[in-house]
Formats: C-alpha cells, structure tokens, sequence
C-alpha cells in the first residue's frame, strides 16, 4: 500500500497550509432597541453599524471588483443575529426569479450569508433570500458541499426601490449550534446579479469554487461574548390521513392513518437533541426516476427532514460507492426470495448530534423499525455512533461504529442472544487544507457479520486532489474484499481493487465577450480482482470543455471501455437474453453535453452518446427542457431515449423515460408540484401530486396524490394522502 502512505505523507504536511489572502473583518454592534423586521433599516442601531463593501467578484472573473455594490450590515440581541444588506442594482429590466417557491435551488438573483459558528471552515449554515423575499435555508458540510433540504425557523422582509432591493434578516441563535460566549465567527455574504452576469463575496473567492465555500470567509467580531442558548424544546406533531388501493393485487380500498411526533431539545449551544415516535415521511417528494444500463444499483439520495441535520457526521465516512452508513437502509427490509427491499414502519429514533468543543464532534442515532409479518422478519434495531476530531487547519479525523441488530426471531419473541447482526467500524481522514487547494480522503473500514466470517471483510481507500482556477489533479484508489458487508450502506460492488486518476488544464482568454474558459482533460478508470490478475473494467475519457461567459457550457469526450463479465448481463436490464459470464467486451464511443445558459426563460441541458456499446451499438440522448413563468414557477421535461442494437440471440431494446413536470407557485406559502415518469424500461407510469400549504414558519399543510400505471395503462395501485404538521416551541 505504498501509494496509501505516500498520500498520507502528503496529506499531514497539507492540512497545515496557511491561506493566500487576509480575511475581512466586520465588527457586529449589539442592538438594545427592538429592529423591525420590514426590510427598511431605518433604525439608529443601523445607521451607526460597521459596513461590509467592496465585494470582489466570483465570476465571470475572480480578480475585479463588484459592479453590482452590496453594503451588509450585522447587529445582534439576545435571541437573534439581525443581517441587514442593500443590493444595489442599477441595470434597466427586471429581476431573474425562477420561482415563489422556497428553498429554490434554480437559477435566481439572490442575497445570502454563510455562517460558519465555529470558524472550523468546513461545517456551517446558509440563509438566502432573492428580490421578492423567497427564502431558503440550507447546511454546508466538507466546506463545499450545500443542501437545501434543511428545514429551520428564521425570518426576514425584502423591499424593492428604485436602483436596489433591501435585505433584513434575523435568525435566531437557537436555529443555530455555536460556542457560547464566543467572540468572533466566521462569515461571508454572496450576491447573484444574473442581469449583470456576476456573482461576488465580501471575503474573495476563487473562481473554481462555489461561492458558499467555507475556506473563505472573514471574521464578524461580537460586541461581547455571546449569550448561551438555554435549553429551548420544539415539538412537531403531525396527523395523516388517506385513501390508498392495490389493484394489482385486486385488494379492497382502505383508509390509513396516523400521527406522531418530532422534537427537538438543545442540550446546549451546541449539542442538539432529535426524537422521533412513529415518524411519517409521505409528504417526501419521489425519487426521479433514471434509466439503469449499469449491472449496479443505482443511488437515490436522503430527502426525509429527520436525517439531514449533521448528516455528513453519519453519512459522509467513506466514498459515495463505499458508505458504510445510508439512512435509506434503515427500515428497508430485503425480500428473501425476490431480493428486492420493502420499507416497513418506524417505531421510534433518535439522535444526539453537534459538538462537545471546538475541535470535537459527536453523533449518536438509534432507530428502531418494525418486524415485517409478511416476509416475518424480525424487528431490527439502527445505530450508529460517530466521533469526529479536527486537526490541522481543516482536515478532521472520525471514528464511525454501524449496527444492524434484530431483536427479534421469526416467531416475534424479543431478544438478542442468537440474533442477526450485521456491523462496521472504520476510521477515516478528510483532508482539506486551508487555501482548499488540496483536498483529500484516507479511510480503512472492516465489518462484522454473524454467521457470515470471512477472511476478507475490509473495505480501505485513498484520495487526493488539488484544485487551482487553471489546473486541477485527482487520483484516487480503492480496495473492497469479498467478505465485506455494510448492511445499512451503499456499497454496490465489492471484490475490487480501482485506480482512478485524472487531470486538466483550462485556458482564460482575456478581453473575450463570448469565452470564459475552456481545456482539455483526461481520466481513466481501472478495477481489478484484489489479487490484480484480471481487469475488470477499465475506462479512457479524453475530452474538451468550453465555458462561456453567459453561463452556459459544451463539452465533448471520448471513451474507451473495457468490461469483463464476472456474472450473466443482460445489456438492456429488461430481462432479454444475457451475455455469457466469462466474456469480455471492448467498446468505443463519442459523448457530448451542452447545459444551456440558465438565465434564459427557456434553456435546458443535452446529453448525446453514441458508439459502441458490448457487443453491439448504442445512440443515447438524455437531459432536460424547461421553460419559467416568472415568477410563478415552470414546466420542464427530463427526457432519456437510448437505442440499443444488439446481435442475434440478444434483444435490441428502445428505452424511454420521460418526465415532464409543473411547478406552480401561487404565493410565498402556497406551491403545487406535478410530476408524470414513464419508464419503459421498468414498464411503469407513475403520477405525483403534491400542494403545500406552509401557513406558518415550518407548518405545513401538505395533500400528495400518487398513482402507478403499466405500461397498458392498467391501475396498478393509487393513493392519496393528507398531513398537517406544526411547529410548537416549548
């Protein structure tokens, strides 16, 4: 493993890096007179308070000044951290909003803070807002990687006049986890001017990294020390109620309901507390259907409220195709003689999660689902617990421990002696260096499986990249033996050894009104046996990429593949003829991307790949269409049609997937999403409908009509369903 060592050599000295540029500094006033939330700072404690200016742009430039000016403002009180920002905007024509909708993730003009409690530049929080007061809140973890899929209370109003629109904020400290009487955060605020073209900061970032990227911020100095946040509980209830009928199954129409309940307990500024009994996740938007040519499961990501809040302290150990953990697992119960998983209910959870000081982070997660008495499988029991150490100027070390544990045997009698059990423990190091140049992952992980010993349950790998605005170089490798089993993770393959290094150059063409950027890169993928003696697959990508500056981007590669077939395939995933194990396939193929410039009411991305493909020839195209009504939401399509010509006796095949979907936004609190996926491949029609009704901060009304068709249009089953949750603090 001399490459592992060589790597861990260079990642100790790396976290030691010190950044190329000094921080701003902006000095926080506290406020003993009450700031009214209108969107007008007219108060005195305004007129006296420090100015943030001088934003330097992120694109399409990283070394010029804004010439859209912000001024932010901070002042703060007992309960909340007030931001009060003016975004001068003196170019004719209207705002681009994308939508009403909240925690809108599409393109818009948009104001926004990123708070980084403490000043670790790896974890922290975001709140925005665009021109017409939408909000969105979102948590950033590994220092580069935003979700939008967090959900917490906070306020602010927004005013429009003439030349600018006017920001005021207040977030409260118990939305937040900080260090009481802390004295200094870090912070930094972004603005998106689409009719201008330009994104800027207040603390510079460079232009190969997104502008919520914690490595760069500056320090807001408090007046005084902080005030601790006491023990604030929040409790949020729910009731569901519906219809739902299998026809397929020709089962009679029945009415399910339910209630339950999450809370929510501030142990400290710092350390938070979740419960949940009996939780429901129908509100949950579906997962976008995608057309599977690949022999592996495919990934769909977490979306249930309950699991994202430090989620990277649980699910982010290892690689993506590596996770020892993936909330998804829990409660998913696999049908022994299908081998296809089934979600039972959920008794209960909980988790405690946040920091014990500066450097230490804890997570603790114990989730009990209910036995399934049809397949009668057992009651299963979830944890995890997970400790996470910063070192060096970012990078951290964590200590993860996994368990699927059932309780009870097939007969429904509870207990552990003799019972299934499936564990992992592993120890990883996430490099980041302070510049984020050099970024990094190292981990070793081994699992315990009752019944199942082997000699080869390790999982370990390496990675390191660095990253500047003209070149960037990656190499990664992974090792996964035969015996290896993460349960309750995302593991699609093991039995492998990869090689994976790649590396690029990109050229910045000055005084150029149509180019922003554009380079040449190349990539390759190779995966062995463990013992290295037969490739399993190997891949060549050789391409070209052309940024221009209205935002949008082509690129073009080509690929070399080479698959060795350890099991029977059959190329088209419908069930046709497969390809004999043991044999060996050599193809070739041109790919090419446009995503069009996003700013446009009409735009939209394209995918095109043809070639070879196995033993016979593919022509694929794939991507998305949509078309905004501002600001009251969009129609798009995600279309993928893939032709597959394949030699006798193998069945040629003509997928298609198709997705158009509606979102309307009627108000600022009234949204109502529409999706259809027709799925050739699955054979399967699927419908959703989904109206919420957020009548209050994080109380929402939610109705969700689903339904699934065959592809002969036979009801296959539908549903709807009601749930009413709301916000309680205690």
């Amino acid at each position: 493993m001399l490459l592992v060592w060589l790597l861990g050599r260079a990642a100790t000295s790396l976290g030691q890096a010190v950044p190329a540029r000094p921080a701003p500094a902006l000095a926080a006033a506290r406020t003993a007179t009450p700031i009214t939330l209108d969107g007008v700072l007219d108060e005195a404690a305004w007129q006296g308070a420090d100015v943030a200016t001088n934003f330097t742009q992120n694109f399409p430039y990283d070394s010029a000044r804004a010439r859209s000016p912000t001024e932010v403002r901070v002042l703060y009180d007992e309960q909340f951290v007030y931001i009060g920002a003016v975004c001068h905007d003196t170019l004719p024509g209207d705002v681009v909003v994308s939508s009403l909708r909240r925690d809108f993730s599409s393109v818009s003009d948009l104001f926004e803070v990123y708070v980084d409690p403490f000043e670790d530049r790896t974890n922290g929080f975001a709140f925005g807002v665009n021109p017409l007061g939408v909000e969105r809140e979102g948590l950033i973890a590994r220092g580069t990687e935003l979700s939008l899929d967090w959900d917490n209370r906070w306020f602010s109003r927004v005013t429009r006049q003439p030349g600018r629109w006017t920001v005021e904020m207040a977030i409260p400290f118990k939305t937040l986890r900080y260090r009481a009487g802390a004295t200094a955060w870090r912070m930094n605020f972004a603005r998106v001017d689409n009719k201008r073209n330009q994104k800027s900061t207040w603390a510079p970032v460079p232009r190969n990294f997104p502008l919520h990227s914690l490595a760069f911020g500056g320090e807001v100095r408090w007046a005084g020390p902080l005030p601790r946040r006491g023990t604030p509980v929040s409790l949020i209830p729910y009731l569901t109620g519906g219809a739902r009928r299998d026809q397929e199954s020709n089962g009679p129409l029945n009415f399910p309901r339910n209630a339950g309940a999450d809370a929510k307990v501030a142990l400290t500024s710092a350390l938070n507390l979740d419960l949940t009994v009996n939780p429901d996740f129908s509100q949950v938007e579906v997962d976008q259907q995608v057309t599977n040519l690949s022999r592996f499961e495919i990934f769909f990501p977490e979306r249930r409220q309950f699991f994202l809040e430090n989620s990277d302290l649980f699910g982010r150990y290892g690689f993506e195709n590596i996770n020892p953990f993936f909330s998804r697992r829990i409660g998913a119960t696999e049908d022994p003689s299908t081998g296809t998983f089934r979600q039972t209910p959920i008794y209960a959870g909980a988790r405690l999660s946040g920091r014990l000081n500066d450097k230490w982070r804890v997570g603790l997660l114990s989730m009990q689902a209910a036995r399934d008495g049809a397949l009668r499988l057992p009651s299963t029991n979830y944890a995890v617990a997970a400790v996470q150490r910063q070192v060096f100027s970012r990078s951290n070390v964590g200590l993860l421990v996994v368990s699927k544990q059932a309780v009870q045997d097939s007969s429904g009698e509870v207990g552990l002696r003799g019972r299934p059990y499936n564990r992992v423990v592993g120890l990883d190091y996430n490099l980041a260096s302070a510049d984020n140049r050099w970024t990094g992952k190292f981990f070793y992980h081994r699992s315990f499986t009752s019944g199942k010993g082997g000699t080869d349950e390790h999982a370990a790998a390496a990675y390191l990249n660095y990253d500047t605005p003209t070149f960037y170089l990656e190499i990664g490798q992974e090792y996964v033996g035969r015996d290896y089993r993460a349960e309750v993770g995302y593991v699609p393959r093991t039995n492998y050894w990869r090689l994976e290094p790649g590396t690029g150059y990109y050229f910045y063409p000055r005084r150029n009104r149509v180019v922003n950027s554009h380079g040449p890169y190349v990539g390759t993928d190779l995966i062995t046996t463990r013992t290295l003696s037969r490739t399993l697959d190997h891949d060549i990508d050789l391409g070209y990429i052309i940024r221009f500056q209205n935002t949008s981007q082509f690129r073009f590669f080509l690929r070399y593949d080479y698959t060795f077939l350890f099991d029977a395939f059959d190329p088209t995933n419908t069930g046709g003829p497969e390809l004999p194990t043991g044999t060996a396939y050599t193809y070739r193929s041109l790919r090419v991307r446009y995503e069009s410039d996003a700013r446009r009411r009409l735009n939209g991305t394209a995918f095109l790949r043809v070639g070879e493909y196995f033993n016979g020839r593919i022509t694929a195209l794939s991507g998305r269409l949509t078309y905004r009504v501002q600001p009251y939401g969009s129609v798009s399509l995600e279309y993928a049609l893939n032709r597959l010509v394949l030699p006798a006796p193998y069945a040629s095949a003509t997928l298609v997937l198709l997705g158009p979907r509606l979102d309307v936004s009627f108000s600022r609190q009234l949204f109502l999403s529409a999706t259809a996926q027709y799925n050739s491949q699955r054979r399967n029609l699927n419908t959703n409908l989904r109206l919420q009704w957020r009548f209050r901060p994080v109380s929402d009304l939610f109705i969700v009509y689903t339904d699934n068709y065959s592809d002969r249009l036979l009801v296959k089953n539908r549903g709807v369903v009601v749930k009413l949750t709301y916000w309680l603090n205690l």
